[in-house]
């Protein structure tokens, strides 16, 4: 059968860097760093004592009290940045089938921060099972879906998927294999994430995943760069809206980028540590090319994982340098980590959507945060350290892989 292309035509952003796609960007042109003391609880008794936590949100902007008491914060977020996506792409509701329309969302934890306050206040109270009706569907992850899709009437294919950091990314590529197989018309995708809650903060400090820079938050997320010492834990989400490319020629459609291939591969190595030899990432990287019809000679641009996280940086890298040989040194490399943290199962999200915009711009957002350089990377690597960088981006690889081995890299193109 012939497949249908796949085209981007809206986006949406509520991140540490902004509370909007135009702040999001122009921040990560900045090489601004979301990172601060944490406000959302007294982290004193805890290692790490800062995040990147999104800033001067208020649930009441968007929502009223009704609604916001139905929904973790998480869901908001989803809901906000939707709104934003659908907005941006200039879809006229009352004029497409809803059939056709449909929502496949990404959350690795979803309602952390719901599930904590309702087993607090069981735990603290007379032990009655007095919980919040709304407690399950508040939790559950795909509710951020089902929540999208109410608001909006799309009744085309309608789920969420989880697989750690790699969760908004596997929703992308699900959305465009439904366009791709004629199954949907117009998806909204992407992830989102509210994990600065104590739970999230004390379960990665016991796994030693985080920085413990408490002296300079500002500078702890830093890929690649020798004294790297675990990621920043971040939140937010991002929204994309992808639709079949004849659909949104036919409507005149603003469009973005072509979203030309996904792939998925498993490190089956370890629960949390990357494979050493970067075998995954590997893979991954390779079947996202076949799936573009690419060759790496064509790729411009890798948003990286890129954690800051000793392990993991070094096996991507090796991975990148298998897959792409010498084109590796033409190659712009940058992590947005490096301002935004680690968003965990939004993170695929808000980095397609910065590839997506170095396509748009030609201009590669930087990895800031770089002060002494790694001997276990080749110094010849451009890995965009600490401004921005204008060259001709036709193509970018975004890279997202997560705990338990799950790899997923999407590849972006120019738009002929």
């Amino acid at each position: 059968m012939q497949l249908k292309r796949v085209v981007v035509t809206g986006l949406g952003a509520l991140t540490p860097l902004g509370n909007n796609l135009n702040d999001y960007w122009n921040n990560l042109k900045k090489g601004v760093s979301g990172a601060g003391p944490i406000t959302k609880f007294d982290p004193e008794k805890f290692k790490t004592k800062f995040a990147c936590e999104v800033k001067g949100y208020n649930p009441l902007d968007h929502f009223d009290r009704k609604e916001m008491r139905k929904m973790d914060l998480f869901t908001q977020y989803a809901m906000v940045t939707s709104k934003e996506a659908i907005e941006d792409s200039g879809l006229d509701l009352d004029k497409i089938d809803k059939l056709k329309a449909g929502v496949i969302w990404g959350s690795g934890i979803g309602g952390i921060r719901t599930f904590q306050e309702e087993v607090e206040g069981f735990v603290s109270g007379d032990r009655n099972p007095r919980f919040n009706p709304f407690f399950i569907p508040k939790m559950i992850s795909d509710i951020s879906a089902g929540m999208i899709s109410m608001k909006y009437g799309f009744h085309g294919p309608n789920f969420v998927t989880v697989s750690a950091c790699a969760s908004a990314t596997n929703a992308m590529i699900d959305a465009m294999t439904y366009i791709k197989l004629g199954k949907a018309k117009v998806m909204i995708t992407g992830g989102s994430e509210a994990s600065v809650v104590e739970a999230g903060m004390g379960g990665f400090n016991a796994m030693k995943a985080l920085s413990e820079r408490n002296d300079s938050p500002e500078t702890a997320s830093r890929p690649f760069d020798k004294d790297r010492d675990g990621f920043v834990l971040g939140e937010g989400s991002g929204a994309i809206i992808l639709e079949e490319y004849e659909h949104a020629k036919a409507r005149g459609a603003r469009i973005y980028a072509e979203l030309v291939g996904g792939g998925m591969s498993a490190d089956a190595h370890h629960i949390t540590a990357p494979h050493p030899e970067g075998l995954g990432a590997y893979n991954v990287m390779l079947n996202a090319l076949e799936d573009a019809e690419m060759q790496p000679e064509e790729v411009d641009y890798i948003n990286v994982h890129g954690t800051s996280t000793p392990l993991g940086d070094v096996s991507e890298v090796i991975a990148i340098e298998r897959v792409f040989g010498d084109h590796a040194y033409n190659l712009n490399i940058s992590s947005t980590k490096s301002m935004t943290g680690h968003l965990l199962g939004a993170a695929g999200a808000i980095e397609a959507i910065a590839s997506i915009m170095a396509i748009k711009e030609q201009i590669i957002p930087p990895t800031i945060n770089h002060f002494t350089d790694d001997e276990r990377f080749d110094p010849k690597l451009n890995f965009t350290f600490n401004k921005a960088q204008e060259r001709e981006v036709r193509a970018a690889l975004s890279n997202t892989f997560g705990f338990g081995g799950h790899n997923t890299s999407v590849v972006f193109r120019k738009i002929d």
